[in-house]
């Protein structure tokens, strides 16, 4: 299906109804099919087609039935673009070494044309449906599948790297200005003094853990399902080493008790043998409260799946009093 979310993430979207960001391309099927025919003439003859997603980074346009067109919605430097587009390929390639759900794969890169001013690819096509806040939130074996996923993630080597950037995975304080932001930006939309205080305390939340693999993005969209199992995974493009807890944000996403609790306690002998798992469950949870408090702002009128996805995150921490028991 689609890939990857911001302010918070990366997600895919499929087409530009809503304008989501400032300086976002328009693009549309004739667009693509163009910048297809002049430079990749083996695909001009497939049809291709918007691909339905909530996501807010990518246009995904469908190109026959095996493969998927990926375009940044927008293009600032195409330099820059097309590195990151290649780094995001190679580290898809050491995603599928690790884990048995697979993911789409770069087949091609494309260069600017045909009015569209950046880099963009061709990638495989993962047959599935873009899982849900809802859905599956009380499925256990839905839960399994996600405990198996962050499990293989984990015991891929990180062979010495370290988490890069400021993004989420780092440290829970680099994000206070963030949050002062969203905080502000909430006033009227929900209970600011009581997230202001429960971004407070997760701040506080001490790690000594090592990084490891992680795919940093866990969230519904990126997350394809069929027959209610886990089908596929979306937006691997961000594979890297990170806080241990990042993938956790996946509990508070996607599930209520007692599935939760059977994903936790699916990754209990994960944690590493010296780790407090009490201490990475809260930091998973913190950094689910980081994402989820940009989405419902900032998407509210141009995506309004993503902000409710919100929501629905922040509901399921407060509800859980996991914040009374730091």
């Amino acid at each position: 299906m689609s890939h990857g979310a911001e302010p918070g993430g990366q997600l895919e979207a499929s087409h530009t109804q809503a304008r989501m960001h400032d300086g976002q391309v328009d693009l549309d099927a004739a667009m693509v099919a163009a910048l297809i025919a002049r430079q990749f003439p083996e695909w001009s003859g497939l049809p291709v087609r918007p691909a339905p997603s909530s996501g807010t980074v990518n246009a995904i346009f469908r190109v026959g039935d095996g493969l998927a067109a990926r375009l940044p919605l927008v293009v600032d430097d195409p330099q820059t673009a097309d590195a990151v587009m290649r780094r995001e390929a190679d580290a898809a390639r050491e995603f599928a070494l690790v884990t048995r759900f697979p993911a789409p794969m770069t087949t091609a890169m494309g260069a600017p044309g045909a009015g569209y001013p950046g880099p963009w690819c061709i990638t495989t096509w993962i047959e599935g449906e873009p899982a849900t806040p809802d859905a599956l939130a009380h499925s256990p074996e839905f839960a399994g599948d996600i405990a198996a996923l962050i499990r293989e993630l984990r015991a891929a080597p990180v062979g010495g790297r370290s988490f890069q950037g400021r993004g989420r995975g780092g440290d829970l304080r680099d994000h206070d200005e963030w949050m002062a932001t969203c905080i502000r930006q909430s006033e009227g939309l929900l209970a600011v003094d009581q997230l202001a205080a429960t971004w407070a305390a997760f701040r506080e939340l001490p790690r000594d853990a090592p990084n490891v693999m992680s795919h940093t993005d866990l969230i519904p969209a990126n997350l394809l399902v069929s027959n209610g199992r886990l089908a596929g995974v979306l937006d691997v493009g961000g594979f890297q080493p990170a806080d241990p807890a990042l993938d956790l944000v996946a509990a508070w996403h996607l599930f209520e008790e007692p599935a939760r609790g059977e994903l936790r306690a699916a990754l209990r002998d994960g944690i590493r043998p010296d780790g407090d798992e009490e201490l990475e469950w809260a930091r998973g949870a913190a950094w689910a409260f980081e994402q989820a408090m940009g989405l419902v702002w900032y998407y509210r009128n141009s995506n309004p799946a993503m902000s409710a996805l919100g929501r629905s995150t922040l509901r399921r921490i407060l509800a859980s009093g996991i914040v009374s028991r730091l």
